[in-house]
């Protein structure tokens, strides 16, 4: 049974309640993980509230220090963390090996908080007074985090929560548990004292408690937009600073002048990578004109239907692409497909009931691929999450800013191109939070930060670089004279520097 990391401790779960865990690629169980209840969550907050005053009173060189062997033990465990993994989410080994890599990008970028954490000073803002600023902890931060990246998305929080004097309880995904005390044991390998960072296994009961109890001082979150909308909303009325990521329908435009060959490898990556399991996966390309339309169609139907397609793990040539998480999101993605159909856009590539011989019980839809969408119809509208991409045709750039703009999701987009005047248009006026030029999946670096517009983001700062650092800090300024001597007199105007 998979339980709870509380103190420095593997802590079983008290409530009696519990859910398979299952191997995508075979649909077989593998474990158990336990929900916890509210008391088991609560346990977890006072661990982390107790060990906050000592943490936050640490100096950031030897908090940055803890982080650089955290740092020297996941590359030295890099491979059997991507199996991990692989085993529980059904990504191929190799993409697996790319999420903790974009992971431990973010923790090398932690590891420069005694810089990132240097407040502001000016000297005689008035006369002999000074005035310095200080970015100070917030106490108790929590990560509620998803399925689809259950190492990278934890570390693009928990090592800057960490590294500005935080201590940390994460909620990760009961789909796929186990990274997550595999993080925690690493962090306690490297020095972290007991209680800074804990894991809470649970469900919606645990998330309640985190958003709910007055310990916990911020959130941090990524999952659907209809969840991330709810963290928000219950997590402000509870008074707590909160980040909640939510859903994409990212948009990859395609110019006549693009080199297609280039183009359908980037969608296919794009697309395909990871089952479309991705908030920044490219689910929709929009073609400038149907010439370019038609073209891209059969490139991209002929590759499509050579992908391979099985485990994730355990192969001697690597697949390309592996099995959706559960056999609920199968069917669901299915059902898509079913809903694409009926709406009466053409179907050129149906990966609905793919079979990967000895692997009949995995969870495995085929790529996928719509022609002539339309923007009224659902599998443009909602996000499917799957290894599903829409074509759709437009007439100009113009028509297909348009079109982008007037979606509700804004989370990521990319044009392909060899026109920079066009580039640097679209980039300007596209109303996406991130951006591609010939870039088909634009993740930015750990030191920039990562987040969307419109319904792919509710709350004001975005993740990790500077944003990051400013959601897991306050601000405190402080202003300072040394009298010489002389005596105040009282002054009952509002205070001005001279």
């Amino acid at each position: 049974m998979i339980g709870n990391y509380i103190n420095s401790e593997c802590v079983p779960v008290t409530s009696g309640r519990d859910l398979p865990v299952t191997d995508p690629a075979t649909g077989k169980v593998i474990d158990q993980v336990g929900l916890s209840s509210v008391a088991d969550t609560e346990q977890a907050i006072a661990s982390a509230e107790a060990a906050w005053p000592a943490w936050a009173q640490m100096t950031p060189l030897n908090r940055s220090r803890i982080l650089f062997r955290f740092k020297a033990l996941l590359e030295q465990n890099m491979d059997e963390l991507a199996t991990l993994i692989s085993r529980e989410h059904g990504k191929v080994h190799s993409d697996a090996l790319g999420e903790l890599t974009r992971g431990l990008e973010v923790v090398e970028f932690a590891c420069g908080i005694p810089h990132l954490q240097k407040g502001e000073h000016s000297r005689n803002v008035g006369t002999d007074v000074d005035s310095h600023s200080m970015l100070m902890p917030l106490g108790v931060c929590a990560g509620i985090t998803p399925f689809n990246f259950p190492v990278m998305v934890p570390m693009w929080m928990f090592p800057i929560a960490l590294a500005t004097g935080n201590t940390f309880v994460l909620k990760p995904s009961e789909k796929n548990p186990s990274a997550a005390l595999r993080l925690a044991e690493l962090l306690t390998q490297a020095g972290l004292p007991p209680g800074v960072f804990n894991v809470v296994q649970g469900d919606k009961e645990s998330v309640d408690v985190l958003l709910s109890d007055p310990r916990v001082k911020a959130v941090s979150f990524v999952g659907s937009t209809p969840i991330a909308e709810y963290i928000y909303a219950q997590g402000s009325a509870h008074g707590k600073r909160v980040q909640a990521l939510g859903g994409a329908k990212n948009h990859l435009v395609v110019m006549p002048d693009a080199d297609l060959d280039q183009t359908v490898n980037a969608l296919m990556g794009a697309a395909f990578g990871a089952a479309g399991e991705r908030c920044m996966a490219i689910s929709v390309a929009v073609a400038i004109g149907d010439e370019v339309a038609d073209k891209l169609a059969e490139k991209l139907t002929a590759r499509i239907r050579e992908l391979r397609v099985g485990p994730g793990y355990g192969q001697s040539v690597e697949n390309e692409m592996g099995p959706l998480i559960t056999d609920d999101h199968m069917k669901r993605v299915s059902s898509y497909i079913d809903q694409g159909e009926a709406e009466g856009a053409t179907l050129l590539v149906d990966g609905r009931d793919y079979q990967v011989p000895g692997f009949e019980n995995g969870y495995y839809v085929g790529g996928t691929l719509f022609d002539h969408v339309t923007p009224e119809m659902t599998i443009y509208r909602e996000e499917i999450f799957g290894p599903v991409l829409s074509m759709l045709r437009a007439r100009s750039l113009e028509e297909a800013l348009t079109l982008i703009n007037a979606h509700e999701f804004g989370n990521g987009t990319a044009i392909f191109t060899a026109d920079g005047e066009a580039a640097r248009r679209f980039s300007d006026k596209v109303e996406v939070g991130m951006v591609g030029v010939n870039v088909p999946i634009p993740v930015p670096m750990a030191f920039h930060s990562f987040g969307g517009w419109k319904r792919s983001l509710f709350g004001p700062l975005h993740m990790h670089g500077s944003d990051g650092v400013r959601f897991f800090t306050r601000m405190k300024t402080i202003t300072t004279r040394w009298p010489k001597n002389q005596q105040q007199q009282a002054d009952f105007v509002m205070p001005t520097m001279k």
